[in-house]
């Protein structure tokens, strides 16, 4: 019996009295890997590919682009570099290491995605239903059809409800506050979205805020996830980051992946840091205070930006997508659902990014909380056709390449300026990441 099957048995009170003894001895991960490195040649690059990448990543870090990082490089299951340089602290002076914790932010939206589909495949939701069929407090929702420069804006109904579909691949019309000087996301940031106490009370805000455009017609980066995330719970009859922990952290060995950051952790953190051009260096940023800390537990469970997570377990969590749901004999979702996620949903007409005055990023679309490059030659990328990606708001980043069973992420903790001419430390990975791939 493998680890998902037996959280699922557990879960069920009529079964969990016969189960348990199935389940103890499977029910958490052997989560060693990727705890050594195979090599450069075993996972299939050259040795001077792999020696230039970890150069050219020690040399962000000494060039004060960020105080540290971790990186991980992963092909066919084998681990071709995992190392870390710099600081956690300018301030303490504390050595970034391999478990260092991470501020993911974004970088959450793809396990949110992961439990809706798990959600998917029990039937209990499908693509084309409206979002008001699981949110019903989402059912009266108006459209932002123009505003004048003191505020007053126009509301008209939408020409029909926004589905699931395009909740997951953010055409809905959804704000997020983020950015942006419009009615709507002004009203995202006046009234505290992010700050929720809980997502019962996230959907109540969100409920009095119109959408920017009419479903489907454009694609702008919102609060979707975490409505995904209130579904998640609504569909489940749990807490969200319960179901999370039950269904996807233990099964797949990930100890180090939460809402907060507890006690006995604090020490391994990594801060945030910026560039400060008067005292031409890093320093370290002090702690928002417009939101519960990353050490309250009882802080918003957003399913668009609240987790905390190690590279480690972020990479078992990308090596369970790269062999198509399982790792280690648990198996977390179908082969057919993660290809589901890695595919472009947007309409033909409608690139990633792209709104009603810009064409978006060419061969660049979106599935199910991923973006994804469809057409390489178009995105000018050398990744494969089907890559998948995303990043976090201090800097983590990642992206898959399904074609070569690749993944590569990288976990920063930087905001703010940057060094003047600081290098693109995510290009220059890729690029010589594909230089040196031998088979």
């Amino acid at each position: 019996m493998n680890n998902a099957t037996c959280i699922k048995l557990l879960n069920k009170s009529l079964l969990a009295g016969i189960s348990l003894s199935l389940c103890v001895s499977s029910t958490f991960a052997d989560s060693s890997w990727p705890a050594k490195e195979a090599g450069a040649t075993a996972a299939g690059f050259t040795e001077q590919g792999i020696e230039a990448l970890d150069a050219a990543m020690e040399k962000i870090v000494a060039d004060q682009d960020v105080a540290g990082m971790v990186w991980l490089l992963a092909k066919d299951g084998e681990v071709a570099t995992f190392e870390t340089a710099g600081l956690n602290s300018v301030d303490t002076q504390t050595a970034m290491t391999m478990d260092s914790l991470f501020r993911i932010y974004s970088m959450t939206k793809p396990l949110t995605g992961v439990a809706l589909m798990m959600l998917h495949e029990d039937g209990l939701w499908n693509f084309d239903d409206p979002v008001s069929k699981y949110v019903p407090k989402l059912a009266k929702l108006r459209i932002m059809s123009s505003y004048d420069a003191d505020g007053n804006v126009e509301l008209v109904a939408p020409a029909r409800q926004p589905t699931m579909r395009e909740l997951l691949n953010h055409s809905a019309g959804f704000g997020y506050g983020l950015s942006g000087d419009d009615p709507v996301n002004k009203a995202f940031r006046d009234t505290g979205v992010l700050a929720s106490d809980d997502l019962d009370m996230l959907i109540d805000k969100v409920a009095d805020i119109p959408l920017l455009f009419q479903p489907g017609e454009q694609w702008s980066y919102s609060i979707a996830v975490d409505i995904q995330g209130y579904i998640v719970q609504e569909l489940s009859g749990q807490k969200f980051g319960d179901f999370l922990q039950q269904r996807i952290f233990q099964p797949l060995g990930m100890s180090d992946t939460g809402f907060y950051v507890k006690a006995k952790d604090v020490s391994r953190f990594a801060q945030v840091h910026n560039w400060d051009t008067e005292r031409n260096r890093l320093v370290q940023r002090l702690p928002r205070t417009d939101r519960p800390s990353f050490l309250d537990p009882d802080r918003l469970e957003s399913g668009g930006g609240g987790l905390v997570s190690s590279t480690h377990d972020y990479a078992r969590f990308l090596q369970m997508l790269v062999n198509e749901g399982e790792l280690d004999g648990a198996r977390i979702i179908s082969p057919e659902s993660v290809r589901i996620m890695r595919t472009n949903s947007l309409r033909d007409e409608l690139n990633l990014r792209g709104t009603a005055t810009s064409a978006g990023q060419a061969g660049q679309g979106f599935g199910v909380d991923f973006a994804v490059i469809y057409d390489p030659k178009s995105a000018n990328s050398p990744h494969s056709p089907g890559t998948y990606y995303w990043s976090g708001a201090a800097g983590t980043w990642f992206w898959v390449d399904p074609v070569q069973d690749m993944f590569l992420i990288g976990m920063i903790q930087a905001q703010g300026a940057r060094r003047p001419g600081a290098g693109n430390m995510r290009n220059i990975a890729r690029d010589i990441i594909y230089d040196s791939i031998t088979d």
